[in-house]
């Protein structure tokens, strides 16, 4: 029996549908992508590290073997046991929460998402292990239900096995739905392969979505729940291929960035933006900054209100400017203190005891802040803080944007003090820092604004500049989706578990 005896899935209405079930199948069918590899790869990497995804890499071709000439289960088996075995549960949850939906959602099938996001009732029927893919389905797609691959597990950690009945391909997906469903009979079923026959067999409309790589994926602004906030080391998805130049370049880039580091850390201000473009890395200056103050002259120095990509907003701003500009920073590993270039001063989160701080440092010079208080990769710029608005009307707006291809300079789950390696380990990283219009007096509090008045007028006039939309999203926000804590990091650093300790 084939798959093509079902009609394909543009032939479905989706009109009036509200009180309709739906079951659908996800790789190939939900997702444009028939392979499940990049997924268990992306956990591989997160929770394991390169030696994890080495690991998986190499047993690849065994799962392909078995999962193209043997059986779709033990393929699955394969990428299961190599990717999970030995990692805590709660470490993979954190990845299928945090990373994963990123991806999935790239990846979104146009036409099973029209039919999917029509019916009243939403379930997935997935050989996936459901602890991969559960928050993903529920959260961004509105899944009501997720019948997915059960892993085993053994005091808290995943043994590489799956429960029974195994993984759920076949009838075993037959079995599930009837399970889950009883003797309700499902009004649309969607599939993509013959596996996929005995549980559409079982509903009323069977619908199959044909291999078609060229379609393009649902944009970002048509889920029901757009992605904000995401995290993860990795820029793209991990192919087979991409795992391999991820694995044979992370050696190279490792001393690359050690190199690029050092020379931003060592050589003299005006010169780090030379040698910034002899090792590759791209700094593109727009607008006019505005020229340093004279301590003799006795004004108060410039605030620089920057946008937030990485904690390496202030030193590009540095190198832009060519002269080190002292940063307020919110949280910062110790290790990232230590190599920066410019001095970095925490603020206490004590709103007396921060203003008088700043007010201090502006009297020294110019100062460079990020009221958003944390970063955001997606083109969304989170609520600005209002402090800074109130302590001085040397404002000048900068706009900050970057450009990695390999790995993200920035993370809510791991370690703070690698981010600035991971930025320069991409082979060729840039940034750009538009410096605008310094803020007009009467738009300041010194002419009767409100600090909330100008903070907002900031941020737009910043969001505008780089087509970007304005929230009113927080760091407690990102931290509380990402990472289940408040992102506030300890002053004094003791032995924490990686979740406990959190950074820009």
């Amino acid at each position: 029996m084939a798959i093509t005896k079902f009609p394909t899935v543009d032939k479905c209405a989706s009109i009036g549908r509200e009180k309709h079930a739906v079951v659908a199948d996800m790789d190939g069918t939900l997702l444009r992508g028939r392979s499940s590899f990049p997924y268990f790869a992306l956990v591989a990497f997160e929770v394991g590290g390169i030696l994890r995804l080495l690991f998986l890499l190499l047993a690849s071709p065994i799962a392909g073997i078995l999962y193209y000439f043997v059986s779709e289960s033990a393929g699955i088996q394969v990428l299961v046991f190599a990717a999970f075995a030995g990692m805590k549960v709660s470490d993979i949850e954190s990845v299928a929460r945090a990373v994963l939906p990123k991806f999935y959602a790239g990846d979104l099938h146009p036409e099973s998402w029209r039919v999917f996001s029509s019916c009243g009732k939403r379930c997935v029927l997935t050989a996936n292990p459901r602890v991969m893919v559960e928050a993903f389905l529920k959260d961004f797609l509105g899944a009501d239900l997720v019948v997915g691959t059960e892993i085993a597990t053994y005091k808290g950690r995943a043994t590489g096995f799956v429960c029974r009945p195994g993984v759920l391909v076949g009838t075993k997906k037959a079995d599930g739905l009837r399970k889950a469903f009883g003797e309700a009979q499902p009004d649309i079923g969607l599939g993509d392969r013959n596996t996929d026959i005995p549980f559409m067999d079982m509903c009323k409309e069977g619908y199959v979505v044909p291999p078609k790589p060229e379609v393009r994926a649902v944009t970002n602004d048509k889920l029901p729940k757009p992605i904000i906030f995401h995290d993860g080391r990795l820029v793209a998805k991990p192919t087979p291929l991409m795992a391999l130049l991820i694995i044979l370049w992370t050696p190279i880039g490792f001393l690359l960035a050690c190199l690029r580091i050092a020379a931003g850390s060592l050589l003299p201000m005006p010169m780090v933006y030379y040698a910034f473009w002899a090792l590759g890395v791209r700094v593109t200056i727009k607008g006019n900054p505005p020229p340093p103050v004279k301590k003799s002259s006795g004004k108060s120095g410039v605030l620089f209100i920057c946008s937030h990509r990485t904690l390496l907003d202030p030193i590009f701003l540095s190198t832009a400017l060519g002269r080190p500009i002292p940063a307020v920073t919110y949280s910062v590993s110790r290790l990232s203190e230590i190599i920066s270039p410019i001095k970095t001063v925490r603020l206490s989160r004590d709103r007396a005891t921060d203003a008088s701080m700043i007010k201090k440092l502006l009297q020294e010079g110019d100062l460079a802040i990020c009221p958003e208080g944390t970063t955001c990769r997606e083109p969304f710029l989170l609520r600005f803080s209002a402090l800074f608005a109130e302590l001085t009307d040397e404002l000048v707006p900068v706009a900050m944007v970057n450009r990695m291809s390999m790995f993200h300079g920035t993370t809510a789950r791991g370690w703070k003090g690698m981010d600035p390696f991971y930025f320069f380990m991409n082979p060729s990283p840039a940034y750009e820092v538009t410096f605008l219009n310094k803020l007009p007096t009467e738009l300041t509090c010194g002419s009767g604004k409100s600090s909330h008045e100008v903070a907002n007028y900031i941020q737009r006039v910043i969001a505008a500049t780089l087509s970007y939309e304005c929230t009113s999203f927080t760091r407690k926000d990102k931290y509380s989706a990402l990472a289940g804590n408040d992102g506030i990091v300890p002053d004094k650093k003791p032995s924490l578990s990686s979740n406990k300790v959190m950074g820009c």
